[in-house]
């Protein structure tokens, strides 16, 4: 056991046994100057592991079921996440509005196959899709996996008043690049006549996975259904012999332009206060399950990180606070927020981020960023007694670091053992019997140590980089391209 480690665990346990005595009327409260780093880490990871408030908050999240962006459902959370904020001490809460492109809400879903068979079909509507027709549809179904137009429009006979399975392994075949073609075919799908698509999930046993052909919350041209895995082979099964006939319904509320609040709280700086750290998770979920791992893990974590740093007093920086909405259509919260406060973003000394479920944290991913890995690594040294000391290199753009990141800010998104957080994301599965308290706790006391001691730094944790430098770091992840077909990267 290294000594830093024993150093923060003595340091907690004091702190712990001290917060006892006081509870119990057995000594007076000391105080304790935040003199040193350990001892910050120790007083805030004290307040969050022993009677803090983590699990707390995700049961009242969850409580509200699936929060779609736009919804009742999401629009109650976010009033309820502000007075949460409030509750812990902060004064400076907002909700702050931005457009989502069409808001949308999940009806009834039925279907079968009629012929050569007649049996039921797990299915239901991808999100962002329109209703079917009134009476629903009835279509011989083809196979098809190509998305250029001319080779669509070449063979419209084929596909005119057909349900059309996408075959998505060839679709994905050279990566995540090929959602920005399908995006972009699916109008010429409508153009030449497509009655409807239908795609099968990769989940063994029928199960769903939700998610959308769209970017930006915008409705999909076409009806688009998501059939079960075992359900989609039985129908290629029987195309390769012959006609098959489905027919299928399902109703969704379409609102066109609606008002999404981000949930921003701030506690303003001692010493530097136009200096800013950000610290966010988005407050949107699908709807099958209760987004309890994704993403109320990463907004409990940020609500309890907020209590915690209030009871510290003020920060030499700011500290900000978000929860975001239209993640899951396309960091949309997030990137509302880089564009209306653009003026300031100079001032952004660094984003973290926590979207990763609630496994036992390990550290943070720097967003290929080696000089940050290097800035990093003292504080990191904090978090050995929590077991979260790594540093990855990775670099990702599917959460809500990822607009940040683009304007060259430092960007952290925390890394957590993910081994079986595929068996829940976006799955009726994501409840919160499935989370870990402790892990929950431990991720919260990870972002709020890491938060505390960027902010007291006598500088920033490291300088933002230049136009050539985030196209280098793009390039090298594979991911320049793909940005650049969603219309995000110019």
């Amino acid at each position: 056991m290294t000594r830093n480690r024993l150093t923060l665990r003595a340091l907690l346990i004091s702190s712990l046994l001290i917060s006892l005595l006081v509870s119990q009327g057995l000594a007076f409260r000391p105080y304790l100057a935040p003199d040193s780093a350990e001892q910050s880490a120790a007083r805030i990871a004290g307040m969050i592991l022993v009677n803090g408030h983590s699990m707390k908050y995700l049961v009242g999240l969850t409580d509200f079921g699936g929060r779609l962006t736009g919804t009742t459902a999401y629009n109650r959370s976010a009033e309820w996440a502000a007075d949460q904020f409030r509750s812990a001490g902060i004064k400076d809460v907002r909700l702050e509005p931005w457009t989502l492109a069409s808001g949308w809400d999940r009806g009834w879903a039925q279907g079968r196959i009629v012929s050569p068979m007649q049996r039921p079909l797990h299915i239901e509507s991808l999100g962002w899709a329109p209703s079917t027709p009134a009476g629903g549809l009835k279509a011989d179904v083809v196979l098809f996996s190509e998305l250029e137009p001319d080779k669509i429009r070449a063979q419209a006979d084929k596909l005119k008043g057909r349900a059309m399975i996408l075959d998505l392994s060839k679709v994905f075949a050279d990566g995540i690049s090929g959602f920005g073609k399908l995006i972009g075919a699916i109008p010429v799908f409508k153009e030449v006549g497509v009655a409807a698509i239908i795609v099968s999930d990769s989940e063994r046993n029928n199960v769903l996975n939700a998610f959308g052909f769209t970017w930006g919350g915008a409705t999909s041209p076409l009806p688009i259904a998501q059939v079960g895995m075992e359900d989609g082979k039985l129908l290629e099964h029987l195309i390769e012999k012959g006609q098959v006939t489905i027919e299928f319904a399902y109703q969704n509320h379409n609102t066109g332009p609606v008002q999404v609040n981000n949930v921003i709280a701030e506690i303003r700086g001692r010493e530097k206060p136009d200096e800013w750290i950000i610290i966010g998770g988005h407050l949107d979920s699908w709807d099958y399950g209760t987004g309890a791992q994704d993403n109320g893990s990463g907004c409990a974590m940020v609500l309890e990180a907020a209590r915690a740093i209030a009871s510290m007093g003020a920060p030499r920086r700011s500290i900000r606070f978000a929860l975001w909405g239209g993640e899951e259509e396309g960091v949309l919260g997030s990137a509302a927020y880089v564009k209306s406060h653009q003026s300031e973003m100079g001032k952004c000394v660094a984003v973290l981020n926590t979207d990763n479920g609630a496994g036992h944290p390990k550290g943070w991913k720097v967003e290929g960023r080696p000089d940050l890995r290097d800035a990093m690594k003292s504080i990191s040294e904090l978090l050995t007694g929590l077991g979260a000391d790594g540093l990855s290199e990775q670099t990702t753009f599917d959460t809500d670091h990822g607009h940040f990141m683009l304007e060259g800010v430092p960007a952290l998104d925390l890394w957590v053992d993910m081994t079986h957080y595929g068996e829940v994301h976006h799955k009726s599965s994501d409840t919160i019997d499935k989370v870990d308290a402790h892990n929950l706790a431990e991720g919260a006391a990870v972002c709020a140590v890491t938060a505390w001691a960027i902010a007291e730094r006598s500088e920033p944790i490291a300088k933002h980089i230049d136009h050539e430098a985030v196209v280098a770091i793009l390039k090298k992840a594979n991911l320049e391209d793909f940005l650049r077909v969603l219309g995000v990267w110019k």
